[in-house]
């Protein structure tokens, strides 16, 4: 028994001790005075000192949105002679990234202009915002990150808002009024609506007269019913004294939640039979009809329809189109008006932005519905495409497959990248010049530079496309056949672009939203074209590993420069084992030379452009280092490559026959490729016998 009071005496100690270690985490990141901040409360005249001090508290949705955005800076970079705006926010600072928009630059600069337009009152603030695209366009992603980003915005100094509550109700009341003590405001309004209409401009010349801030302040709209409801019953109590019924005013701090259903508001389609306008403009409560005696008294009413408690703040609606025509009617007078229709009350005025997302299948009906031309006029549509830069495309699944988030398995070199080729392929319109393939134009598009091919030929390109990433594959169906590769074979440790390229393939028979056979072709010949383009990259990987001796590199590139220099000097070449003098090796010149494709009209003319680079450095003070020139760097690794593969052996690989001498060879090219490639020591194995197995065959292209 001692024993057991012991143990449990020891248990209580331990747990303790945890406790006070979770209690003292919460102490140290508990800071009382942003508390305090974020719950302040005041009367309405000090709201006013607020106003005067920082008139910006008073903004409207679009244009708290707006300085949001902007609140996390910007980059600019030039695209093919296009300046482009990137927007840091949109990389999701405020959730290390989950959220990051990649590759959208361009539909994210035109969807932050219209928020600048309607900051600016310029009209677009009367209009539905609709993001368009095809499915996994990141359409739902952009809405999600604005709706975050406004409630951290909302905490900060520099995004905060106000609202305002009623209190002390029944004091002086009639004893027979039943009604609440306290009252928050519904829908979270600008506390200056208090100031009645014809006083305002008087009193927004006094707040603005002396502040600090140039800001345009207007005061926009009228209360609620429920506030004006009881605005109304104080200004009969006081006798028309506006500065007693403000003595039931309490402002304070307003924080938006989409969980709390504080100005950020979703709403989704249903089922028709279960869904009626009540969801967007609030229903009477029936509990309070008996308390207030009516159910046209607002005080009976509950103002939390989508669009009411969305006030301050944002609405989406997911899949907008597919609502019933009844509900797309709301739309009108909320995005043209700014005001709402709540059974049986006045039109009610919102400040919101309404920001929508749909496929085009959907948008397509919207076009073709004659009855629907109102609603297509109050709609701003932002086009959301796939991404068609490879660079971008790899960005979201490396996000999700990298070391850190798998664990127990490798991902090969190139299987994230490989996917993604194909992805953007898919996504990609066939070039209308003849002398371009497919592959060719993804290349461009990503950056990379083609002989014959200028900035102005890219520009021409994009141009000449329709509808270039509004079809193709969506990433969801790259993602799910990632992960479909990572778990299928629980005895692999390694996954390779091979697993995932098959993984891909055979899931086009099932697609959900491919029809066509002659679509699932295309697919599967673009997945051809994916292995070939792999198969060169693992190659050149196997080349450069194979031929990385610095040393050998260094004096072939020696002796290159020596026969060079005497070529374009006219002079003789002394033999370091003979001693004498003799012609420069134009045999050896003309082997790394053809290695990159110089032909033999151009060969005098890169061999001059060699000696004057040479001699530009000289001049500098600075040594020749033949990594600084790519094209030659390349071209005698390939060189070194072909005189040293006889020696290594790779296709004896494929024999399973291996001497000592070239296993050691080829276990120094598998360390190469473990260390500077990426690869393990699996996927290193299974690269080299792969590349092996195209040596057998003889597919190797022959160099220059």
């Amino acid at each position: 028994m001692e024993t057991v009071n012991k143990s449990v005496s020891k248990t209580k100690g331990g747990a303790m001790k945890v406790s006070n270690k979770v209690l003292s985490l919460f102490n140290e990141r508990f800071d009382p005075d942003e508390y305090k901040e974020l719950n302040w409360e005041g009367s309405l005249p000090e709201y006013f000192e607020i106003v005067k001090e920082k008139p910006e508290v008073t903004r409207t949705s679009f244009q708290r949105i707006y300085d949001m955005i902007m609140s996390y800076g910007t980059t600019e970079y030039i695209d093919y002679k296009k300046k482009i705006i990137h927007y840091n926010f949109f990389d999701d600072p405020v959730d290390n990234g989950s959220d990051a928009i990649y590759g959208l630059d361009l539909p994210l600069m035109k969807l932050v202009n219209v928020f600048k337009s309607a900051a600016q009152r310029y009209g677009s603030e009367r209009r539905v915002l609709l993001l368009h695209g095809p499915v996994g366009s990141s359409k739902s992603t952009i809405v999600r990150l604005l709706k975050k980003g406004l409630e951290a915005y909302s905490r900060t100094e520099e995004g905060a808002m106000y609202t305002f509550k009623w209190v002390n109700l029944n004091d002086g009341a009639d004893r027979n009024n039943n009604q609440e003590n306290e009252m928050s405001c519904p829908m979270h309004e600008e506390p200056l609506h208090l100031v009645p209409e014809e006083f305002r401009e008087n009193v927004i010349d006094m707040l603005t007269k002396d502040a600090k801030n140039r800001f345009d302040l207007k005061v926009e709209g009228d209360l609620c019913p429920a506030c004006r409801q009881v605005f109304k019953e104080l200004n009969q109590r006081y006798n028309g004294d506006w500065t007693k019924v403000i003595e039931h005013v309490r402002v304070r701090r307003l924080i938006l939640s989409e969980k709390d259903r504080i100005g950020i508001g979703t709403f989704q389609p249903k089922d028709e039979k279960n869904q009626d306008s009540t969801e967007l403009t609030g229903d009477i409560n029936y509990r309070k009809i008996a308390e207030y005696g009516s159910d046209s008294d607002p005080r009976a009413f509950n103002f939390d329809g989508e669009f009411n408690i969305a006030n301050r703040g944002i609405i989406e609606f997911i899949e907008v189109l597919k609502l019933d025509v009844a509900f797309l009617y709301d739309l009108l007078g909320a995005s043209q008006e700014h005001k709402i229709k709540p059974k049986k009350f006045a039109q009610t005025d919102i400040d919101e932005v309404i920001i929508g997302h749909t496929n085009e299948p959907e948008y397509k009906k919207l076009q073709n519905n004659e009855f629907m031309e109102a609603l297509r006029d109050r709609t701003i549509k932002i086009d959301i495409p796939y991404i068609t830069k490879l660079s971008e495309e790899k960005k979201i699944y490396e996000k999700d497959y990298n070391v850190k988030k798998i664990t127990g398995k490798h991902i090969a070199p190139h299987t994230i990248e490989m996917a993604a080729m194909w992805a953007i392929l898919t996504r990609l319109e066939e070039p209308k010049k003849h002398n371009l393939t497919l592959l060719q134009k993804l290349k461009l598009y990503d950056g990379k530079s083609l002989p014959g091919f200028t900035e102005d030929n890219v520009k021409e390109l994009r141009k000449e496309v329709q509808r270039e990433g509004m079809e193709g594959i969506s990433p969801r169906y790259i993602q799910d056949k990632i992960s479909n590769a990572l778990v299928n074979d629980v005895e692999e440790t390694c996954i390779n672009p091979f697993m995932v390229l098959n993984e891909l393939e055979s899931g086009l028979r099932h697609h959900s939203l491919l029809n066509s056979e002659e679509q699932k072709t295309r697919f599967r010949e673009l997945l051809g074209t994916v292995k070939q383009e792999y198969a060169e990259i693992v190659k050149n990987e196997v080349q450069r590993a194979i031929s990385a001796d610095e040393d050998a590199i260094t004096k072939l590139c020696a002796n290159y420069i020596d026969n060079v220099k005497a070529y374009t000097q006219k002079e003789k070449v002394r033999n370091k084992y003979t001693g004498e003098d003799e012609e420069p090796d134009e045999r050896l010149m003309r082997s790394i030379e053809e290695k990159i494709d110089i032909p033999e009209s151009r060969k005098d003319d890169f061999r001059k452009e060699i000696m004057n680079y040479i001699g530009a450095l000289a001049v500098d003070g600075k040594k020749f280092d033949y990594k600084t020139n790519e094209r030659l760097h390349r071209a005698l690794e390939m060189k070194l490559f072909e005189d040293q593969k006889d020696s290594i052996k790779l296709t004896s690989l494929v024999s399973n026959i291996v001497d000592k001498d070239t296993q050691e060879k080829i276990d120094v090219v598998k360390t190469r490729l473990v260390k500077n490639y990426g690869y393990c020591e699996v996927c290193s194995t299974d690269v080299l016998n792969y590349v092996a197995s195209i040596f057998a065959r003889g597919d190797m292209k022959e160099e220059g």
